[in-house]
């Protein structure tokens, strides 16, 4: 198959119309050109012109100055500093009592229970996820037992903490494990 050209497809084959009263192209480009160089010396001069105007402008209105136009504001004198009274001795009344002003607060003694606390941080189906669990904990400085139970419902792995001799102990140790995500345990009392 012969290839076709397909660029030269899309031109025009008009010709170009030679000018109607037979005058040349090139006269008018000469005097468009004349008159291209003139315009730029046209808007220089013009500028100028602009310039010195507005400096004559504010050469004749410097003169124009109303003189009765108050120039001095009235501002206060400073005082010197001899004429500054004289500070008078403050007294402070807390200064003499707080010495001897004692507050006293009673302050009932914890008592200590004989109920242990453990807390309870996961329960799992299979001994490593619970050696997992742990580890976790063992991060965070805290020692966990496993403890394996058998219910009703299969085997289970516990890991627990504990015991703890009071309950701010067992919140201790939780706040610390939720630091960590650890956030399922529960506190319950030592029954094992």
């Amino acid at each position: 198959m012969a290839q076709r050209d397909y660029v030269s497809r899309g031109r025009s084959t008009q010709k170009k119309k030679p000018s109607a009263k037979g005058r040349k192209p090139a006269g008018n480009a000469q005097v468009n050109g004349a008159v291209a160089a003139k315009l730029p010396i046209i808007r220089i001069v013009g500028v100028f012109a602009l310039v010195i105007g507005f400096g004559f402008f504010l050469w004749s209105i410097k003169d124009n100055v109303e003189e009765d136009v108050d120039t001095q504001v009235s501002r206060p004198i400073a005082p010197t500093e001899e004429s500054l009274p004289e500070l008078p001795e403050e007294e402070w009344e807390y200064i003499k009592t707080l010495p001897g002003y004692e507050v006293e607060v009673e302050v009932k003694e914890q008592e200590k229970s004989d109920k242990r606390y453990l807390m309870q941080c996961a329960s799992f189906r299979t001994r490593a996820q619970a050696e997992e669990m742990k580890a976790k904990i063992a991060f965070q400085g805290l020692e966990a037992l496993i403890k394996q139970s058998s219910g009703s419902n299969g085997e289970w792995f516990r890991v627990i903490l504990g015991p703890y001799e009071s309950k701010r102990d067992a919140e201790k140790a939780k706040h610390s494990l939720r630091k960590v995500n650890i956030a399922t345990c529960q506190i319950w009392y030592w029954n094992l």
